[in-house]
């Protein structure tokens, strides 16, 4: 299903994939767009084993970009279960392995954000702020994170 090497062990080693063909199964495609309001293809989501939602892709991106995308998900489900040591590691995987996707600069932010959530201490949300300075400037999240500076 997944022609990159690196997206098919990442996927096998952390999900559990399914696929909804909207050709081949339509009425199953349909239930599912419906419920997820997902009307395009592909439209990949990301859920925990409860179905909740925590992350999406949708349509076509570049290999590195897809990946990370796929870590940022991963990371969300850590962060949204309170998980914060791991969501943070994570997020901070992304902005080490794959720092030129657009999902790096969002990995930043919430790598500085999950040790807030852990300790409420600030010291990682200045940190953060700083890191944006030298990296990411121009994007949407430095400038979420410019207040924590």
């Amino acid at each position: 299903m997944w022609p990159d090497e690196r997206v098919a062990r990442f996927v096998h080693d952390n999900f559990l994939a399914a696929r909804v063909h909207p050709r081949q199964n339509p009425d199953a495609f349909k239930q599912y767009s419906e419920r997820y309001g997902a009307p395009w293809t592909p439209t990949i989501l990301l859920l925990d084993a409860d179905g909740v939602e925590h992350h999406r892709i949708e349509g076509f991106l570049p290999t590195d970009d897809f990946l990370a995308q796929l870590m940022l998900g991963r990371a969300r489900i850590g962060f949204d279960q309170a998980q914060w040591a791991e969501a943070e590691r994570r997020f901070r995987e992304i902005v080490e392995q794959l720092p030129n996707t657009d999902a790096a600069a969002e990995a930043l932010y919430w790598a500085g954000v999950s040790p807030y959530k852990a300790t409420g201490n600030p010291a990682s949300l200045k940190a953060t702020g700083q890191a944006f300075k030298g990296r990411y400037q121009d994007t949407p999240w430095a400038k979420k994170a410019s207040v924590w500076t």
